[in-house]
């Protein structure tokens, strides 16, 4: 073996991140012999905690981690997720669903909406919300879980993720970690300390003059990038040219209005707004550019459009879009805010931390910390992030929105190459382009071009074999299989007490 194994791991900082860190790798990693897993956290360092909202790939960490989803839903507050609606994006009043799952049901070896951009063509209305069983459940606050095992059942179509309290989600992994042997150490780290030779970090150093030394660190530290950024100096990749929002205040607010199991995201002047209804409270948050509105008029503004009342102080963050240029340098990975930062709109920051851990895993090193593996992860990471990123532009730069300064800026922005590429091929011939395993599905990526205003000039001549009268059966009995196995869900407060996963009436935040 090319250098001994890892055994002594330092996570620096908790919250959503760290303890994601702690519960996994401990999960995976717990049986090595002789392995310690550390985790260094101050109760003075308060964490981000807005990331409350994620997409189906946790399930995949939950699954790892052999957690109960009723335990969970319940433990962290949580409520299903079935997508994301975007209010007021393409145009004031207009709105639609990004959902988890897929359109309709392919034909003839082709995908379904091309079929449905046939119609469109030969004088069908009908926008693609009513061919998803996600998107039209969410709008009607109903949620089942899917019938994969049944895949003539229009819910076997159906994915979902979660919304949840973050605070609580962190407590609920510390849990877990713990008892799965990770140690918690209480304080704030004053100094790093260095190997003099090969700049590798050694030990960090506690406000109590303790050391915790490893051989592996984590830096989980948040926007202040203790290890990679400020220590080890790795440059950061600004994409604020792209992405110009850079400031945002969030607040909880009690519960009102409706009950839908999406995630919200309503577009304002200069920004946008989410909101994300849980068990006990809503989250709600304003992003927004700080060359177009100002800290105060953001704030009245988030405060104006609460469903509830606001029950706590606006907290208020800065932020730049981008990354670090590379996540693991020496035997330092980052992990979270710490590595890099794309706005929530697409809710990705929980699935880039459980994907960098993943990624950790698959190229855990030996203590020689080899080159090979340390550049395929820095690459493999920086693509995500770059792919994340042009979808995130998509939506800014697809609008009809000129009644601002911000939203001429965005649309009228050239776009990433990458992007520019699938908006092409997707104008020209109404076909999706997906490349190498990129986070973001054809039905991901359909859904915010379609519902963004994008009119493609053609469709996969196949979809052209069905007659128009053919074409306008099979859609209209798509949309009808959709609304009858809606009807029949129960609603997403009947199914958390069916599933014994509702949380206590006097948990809940009500004016």
């Amino acid at each position: 073996m090319n250098g001994e194994p890892v055994r002594k791991i330092v996570i620096v900082g908790g919250g959503t991140a760290g303890w994601m860190a702690a519960a996994g790798i401990s999960k995976i990693l717990g049986g090595f012999p002789g392995l310690s897993i550390q985790l260094v956290e101050s109760e003075a360092i308060g964490t981000v905690g807005v990331g409350e909202a994620t997409i189906p790939q946790i399930l995949s960490f939950n699954n790892l981690l052999e957690i109960d989803e009723n335990e969970f839903v319940r433990e962290t507050h949580a409520t299903y997720k079935l997508g994301i609606e975007f209010v007021d994006w393409l145009r004031p009043g207009h709105s639609y669903v990004h959902p988890f799952g897929t359109y309709g049901l392919d034909m003839l070896g082709i995908e379904f909406h091309h079929f449905w951009l046939r119609g469109l063509e030969t004088g069908a209305q009908e926008p693609l919300d009513p061919y998803s069983i996600a998107a039209a459940a969410g709008k009607a606050g109903k949620f089942y879980w899917p019938q994969l095992n049944n895949p003539r059942s229009p819910l076997s179509k159906l994915s979902y993720a979660f919304q949840f309290d973050a605070s609580r989600y962190a407590a609920f992994l510390r849990r877990r970690a713990e008892a799965q042997g990770v140690v918690r150490r209480e304080g704030r780290v004053v100094q790093v300390h260095q190997n003099g030779k090969t700049g590798f970090v050694e030990a960090v150093e506690l406000e109590d003059g303790s050391r915790i030394e490893g051989e592996l660190f984590l830096d989980c530290s948040g926007f202040r990038s203790l290890l990679i950024g400020q220590t080890l100096g790795v440059p950061f990749e600004d994409w604020s040219k792209w992405l110009p929002c850079d400031r945002a205040v969030a607040v909880p607010c009690t519960l009102a209005g409706d009950r839908e199991p999406l995630t919200r995201s309503t577009a304002r002047p200069a920004g946008w707004q989410w909101r994300i209804p849980l068990q006990h409270r809503i989250g709600n948050g304003h992003v927004y550019s700080s060359a177009h509105i100002g800290e105060d008029e953001a704030t009245d503004l988030l405060l104006a459009n609460l469903d509830g009342e606001p029950f706590a102080q606006p907290n208020h963050l800065r932020f730049t879009a981008g990354h670090r240029e590379r996540f693991w340098e020496k035997n330092v990975v980052a992990l979270g805010l710490a590595g890099g930062f794309l706005e929530p709109l697409e809710s990705t920051a929980i699935h880039l931390v459980q994907s960098s851990i993943a990624r950790l895993m698959a190229f855990f090193p030996t203590t020689a910390f080899g080159e090979q593996e340390v550049r395929r992860f820095n690459r493999e990471t920086t693509r995500e992030y770059v792919d994340i990123r042009d979808f995130l532009v998509l939506h800014y730069k697809a609008t009809e929105r000129d009644d601002s300064e911000f939203w001429r800026y965005c649309r009228n922005l050239p776009p990433p190459d990458g992007l520019a590429e699938k908006l092409a091929i997707y104008e020209g011939s109404g076909r999706v382009l997906r490349e190498h395993e990129e986070l973001f599905t054809e039905t991901s990526w359909l859904s915010v071009m379609a519902g963004q205003g994008i009119k493609p000039k053609g469709y996969h001549p196949v979809a052209a074999m069905l007659d128009e009268e053919e074409t306008t059966r099979r859609l209209a009995h798509i949309r009808q299989v959709v609304a009858q196995a809606v009807s029949q869900m129960p609603t997403q407060d009947d199914f958390l007490q069916q599933q014994g996963s509702a949380i206590a009436a006097s948990e809940r935040v009500t004016a």
